[in-house]
């Protein structure tokens, strides 16, 4: 979520197009029904897909580590069973063969692609059987607070240089201190 409102600040297409989403659902309401409904949350299309971008350049874990579970051979190396390997997600998630154009922000791309991911490339919540149960819960988790904070406020960085760092996870170097203010017209 953090992230979000980072590349929100940052990026006034992707945010209008994130603003516009959510003010179409709140628009599309029958009654007098303020709450965000399951339905609704469904309809956030393009708002998941900038966040599933984001976790494709920044990954929320850098990578793992895996237990060879027999004798193996990967491009010329020899495995033995029992080794621990360390996978790292941008080895796939920055991959020219895999993503098009990896350095490029594009949230399309995950889009009824016309070229599918291929399985085990995209790791944002893990692959296989480790992968993280909480996957859904972060998606409707993330969606509901981008939901309530882009139709409530507006927002800007207060250092708009700020990089990403890590230790272990993502996270702003500076504590992505912003401004924000009330949207003026947060209601249709």
């Amino acid at each position: 979520m953090t992230l979000m409102i980072w590349k929100l600040s940052r990026d006034q297409e992707v945010y209008n197009k994130v603003l516009e989403e959510q003010m179409e659902i709140i628009n599309q309401r029958d009654g007098t029904e303020e709450r965000l409904t399951w339905g609704e949350i469904q309809q956030m299309k393009y708002t998941w897909r900038v966040a599933q971008e984001l976790m494709r350049m920044i990954p929320p874990l850098f990578g793992s580590f895996r237990k060879a579970l027999k004798d193996t051979n990967y491009e010329g190396y020899d495995i033995p069973k029992g080794w621990q390997v360390y996978w790292v997600a941008c080895g796939t998630h920055m991959n020219n063969h895999i993503f098009e154009n990896p350095q490029k922000f594009d949230p399309s791309r995950f889009e009824n692609a016309s070229k599918p991911i291929p399985p085990f490339c995209y790791l944002p919540f893990g692959a296989g059987l480790p992968y993280c149960p909480g996957n859904e819960f972060a998606r409707v988790e993330t969606l509901t607070t981008i939901h309530n904070i882009v139709k409530m406020y507006e927002w800007s960085q207060v250092n708009p240089e700020e990089a990403i760092t890590r230790q272990p996870m993502p996270y702003p170097s500076m504590g992505l201190p912003i401004k924000i203010k009330p949207r003026c017209n947060n209601m249709p």
